[in-house]
Order: C-alpha cells, then structure tokens, then sequence
C-alpha cells in the first residue's frame, strides 16, 4: 500500500471497515471499477471491479490458504485474492476454522446492573403470578389443524363486531393463532411441543382470556391438553371456556359459541389496569430476517446496544436461530457465565447440526438467495451478524424451543432460523415485546406480542415505512453511532410496551403463527 498518487475518496463515503482487523470492507453503496479510497490509516485501494452494495473488497492482500476476516473473525480462506478485487465464492472458500476450546476455569462476571432507583419503567398488565404483560388479548387456541378455522372466525368477527376499544380500552385484542399441527402425526415430539407452544401461549402474561377450542377426535384434543397443563403445575388462574366443535354441532356452532364466550369473557378481561413497572421485568426477543450485509453491521449491533440496556436493568433478551449461531458459536459460549453454560451452547448448535444432517439438510443452506444476493456469501458471515442481536453481556444458559428461561439476563433459545416458527417460539418462551431487524424488508408480526421491526438501511425504511418501525441506516450514513442509534431502540422498545405507541405490525393486524415440529428441517 503506497502513498497517494491520485484523488481519492475516504473510504467511509463508499465502505465500511467494521473491526481494525478486517482485510474486507463491506460497500455501502454500488461502485464502479477504478475507484481510489483512502483507508483511516491513510493508504490507498483502488477497486478492480463493479461491487454491488452489501459486497466486498479487499483492502490488503490475502494469499491462498490465509484466512479472510470480517467482525475480526474468518468468514473464510482466501484462494488467492490482491488489495482492491471484489470477495467472492470464486476467491474465497468457505472453510472457516473450528474453534470448540472451553477453559475449566472461564467465568464471566455478572451484568454491570443499573441501581434500581435509575432503571427505566413502562406500564404493564401484572398478572396475579407476578409476571407483567405488555398486551391484554382474549386468545382463541385451536388445539389441533381441526380447529384452525373456526378459531380465526371466532376471533375475526368478535375484534370487529364485539370488542369495542371505546367500551373495553384495556382489552388489546381478540386474536388467534391457527396452525398446521395437532394430529395426522407421530406421537413423541410433534405432540410435546405443540402442547408446550400451545401451553405457553395460554399462560402468557399478554393474556387475559382463553377460548380453547377442539374438534374432538384429534390426538391434541381438550383433554390432552388440560392434562399437560396439570402435569406442569399450570392453573390459569384467568378467565377460560372450552368448546368442541363436534360436540357443539359442528362448524357455525362452534363459532356462535365462541362469540358468545368472548362477549361474557369481555368486560371481565377489561378489568386489569396498566402500572408503572420497571423494565427489569421485560422479556425481549431478539431476531432477524430479510437479511442483508448492513444487518449485522448497522441494525444488529444497535439491537444489541438496547438489549444489553434491557440486561443491565435487570431484565431478560431471548436470542434464537441456532443455525445463524454456526461460525459464530464460539463467540457466544467464550461469553458464557461457566464452562457448563459454554459446553451447553456447543451441545444445542451440535444438536441441531446432527438433527439437521440426519435429514440430509446442510447448515450452510441458511442463507437465501436475498440474503446471498446482499451480500451475505455464506453461513458465517451471516451468523457473525446475527448473533450482535444479542450484545455484549454474559450468557446466563440455553432453554428448550418454546421454553421460558430459568431467570433473568441473556438467554439462548433451541430453534429454527426459520421466522414463522421462531418468532412464535419466542412468545411461548415468555417475550412479551419482539424486536425484529431487516435489511430487505420483512412484515411479520405476533398474535399476542408487538413486534418491533428495525430496519438495517435508510432506503428500505423508506421505502417500507408503513411496516417497519425504526431505521439504523443512520449507523451507515455516518450521522448516529451505534450507541445513539440503540438508546433510541430502548425507549422506543418501552413506549411500545407501554402502548405508548403500536408496533406497526400490530396495526396491520399482522399476527403470524407457526410451531416448529422437529420433523422436518427449518433453516
């Protein structure tokens, strides 16, 4: 790298170099071959090739067989790459180095808590349990496919016809969540973890009311389910009625019967006032998709700046996708509390990889042909962003799919990539608000929780702007840091629980729902 002998622009105005280690600078904006930029320490690359944004540069030499690093990790093993030439699949493979050491002795000190009297507060439902909701709906479950039909009937007519937000202001809805699950399956986990999904959604503190509604012959019936519940100790100690669409009669029966449930359950519901709480009794989850190249560069790291905000006020950030964890997961149990939380990382990514492989499925195959397309190559790259999501504080332990944590702080949650069954994964785990970053744009939303949808980039937030509720694309632009950009994260995050403002997928009644069934493989 020598001295200037041309013009140049700073590198900052096309690219970023995201760690001082990097031999990559990712291009913010498409450039044209012939372009000269000057790095922070002053030497000089000129770019040999058009790079579409999202993509990459070398900005030092790599020879064959080195390593190449983005986020001050491998991404891969250069092929032979010189300064200036655009990083692709015909320069660089994928091959990564397997880091698996755990130190007998490693110890991550405890979060650095805000004092009480200085934590942030937001108004919530408590429950009689002690647990705070952030939403108050009446929820209509069907417990098997059998019964899907009728629960979206149930609780579209009554949002529209019966719930009135003059009369009932603390009833935040009447939603359901139809599924494909219940029974023409397996028994063993299929079964075990609807009725956990299930389980939890009822017992959720964004709850109020429960309509559960069956077919009747089904393998997930009323029966089956109630039975689950005692086998946790689980008493819903909140309004409930059970209907049986074969008992009642059939299809319209069943309906009338749920409307009329809902209209006696109603006013009871409407009871519960919001309280000033404080943030440390937030759950919040953390997930992405629609990725791009700027997520784990703009968007991620600012979640991560407001969930380590969260845990430092004694609150608890839920973080899933076990395959983006691939690559990356060394990251994640080197900041476990003890080694038997760090070994128990490895086991959950080790676990999906062996589930995913026994049904000839590949972890590599994560990225999708947008995530590919802007500028994520391979899995690591795409999981050294994701996991920002989760920011900088310890580990505290790994839980189930669907699972609640055992405490408070950074968790990691068993499930699929896949969003429509890992963001519902994460309200059955306890998440009473989600955060969900973009890049390309996603619309996703929860039957029982606001989420939250942070862009990674100005140009998509603008252009989706009646879906997606914040932009990080200012951490790209130069004119906010991560740190401005994340506070701003956080309070927007405590004004939407306290319904201060809506989630934009709440307004757009979007409430997808999916319950990952461990038979097939969702990347």
């Amino acid at each position: 790298m020598g001295p200037i002998t041309k013009s140049c622009a700073q590198i900052h105005e096309y690219a970023v170099v995201v760690h001082p280690e990097d031999a990559v600078a990712v291009v913010k904006k498409p450039v044209s071959a012939g372009l000269c930029v000057q790095l922070a320490d002053g030497a000089v690359v000129e770019i040999t090739a058009d790079i579409a944004a999202g993509h990459r540069f070398a900005i030092r030499d790599m020879p064959e067989g080195t390593y190449v690093l983005q986020y001050g990790q491998p991404i891969g093993t250069s092929l032979g790459i010189r300064r200036g030439e655009a990083v692709t699949h015909g320069n660089m493979d994928d091959k990564v180095p397997i880091v698996r050491d755990v130190p007998e002795d490693l110890s991550n000190p405890a979060p650095d808590y805000f004092p009480e009297a200085e934590r942030a507060t937001y108004m919530g439902y408590r429950r009689a349990d002690g647990r705070v909701g952030t939403r108050n709906h009446i929820l209509i479950i069907p417990t098997s496919m059998c019964a899907s039909h009728e629960s979206m009937q149930i609780s579209t007519v009554a949002e529209y016809t019966i719930h009135s937000p003059e009369r009932f202001p603390n009833v935040d809805g009447v939603s359901a969540i139809p599924h494909n699950k219940g029974c023409g399956c397996q028994d063993g986990s299929p079964v075990d973890i609807l009725l956990r999904v299930l389980s939890n959604y009822a017992d959720h503190p964004n709850v109020g009311g429960v309509v559960l509604l069956e077919l009747g012959c089904e393998k997930t019936n009323l029966s089956v389910v109630e039975a689950y519940l005692q086998r946790l100790g689980r008493k819903l100690n909140k309004p409930m009625v059970r209907i049986g669409i074969q008992q009642a009669g059939g299809t319209q029966a069943a309906i009338q019967a749920g409307l009329a449930a809902v209209t006696h359950m109603l006013p009871e519901v409407n009871e519960i006032r919001r309280e000033r709480v404080p943030m440390s009794e937030l759950v919040l989850g953390v997930k992405c998709g629609g990725s791009d190249a700027f997520s784990g560069i703009s968007a991620n790291p600012s979640l991560g700046y407001a969930s380590d905000l969260l845990v430092r006020s004694g609150g608890t950030v839920l973080i899933t996708e076990v395959p983006e964890f691939c690559g990356a997961e060394h990251i994640l149990a080197h900041r476990a509390k003890d080694a038997q939380t760090a070994r128990a990382v490895y086991r959950m990514v080790d676990w999906y990889k062996d589930f995913a492989g026994q049904r000839g499925a590949q972890l590599g195959e994560n990225p999708s042909p947008g995530n590919i397309k802007g500028g994520l190559l391979n899995i690591t790259i795409k999981s050294l962003g994701a996991i920002a999501k989760a920011g900088t504080t310890r580990v505290e332990g790994v839980t189930d799919y669907g699972t609640p944590p055992a405490g408070r702080g950074l968790f990691l949650m068993q499930g699929p990539g896949y969003d429509q069954e890992s963001t519902p994964a994460l309200v059955a785990a306890g998440a009473t608000v989600v955060v969900f970053t973009t890049g390309r744009g996603s619309t996703i939303g929860n039957a029982i929780a606001p989420v939250i949808k942070l862009a990674s980039n100005n140009e998509i937030f603008r252009r989706m702007s009646g879906d997606l509720d914040l932009s990080a694309g200012d951490v790209l632009d130069g004119t906010a840091s991560i740190s401005e950009v994340g506070a701003k994260v956080f309070e927007h995050i405590r004004r939407v629980a306290s319904a201060e403002v809506p989630a934009k997928a709440e307004v757009l009644k979007h409430r997808e729902f999916q319950v990952w069934a461990e038979a097939a493989v969702s990347l």
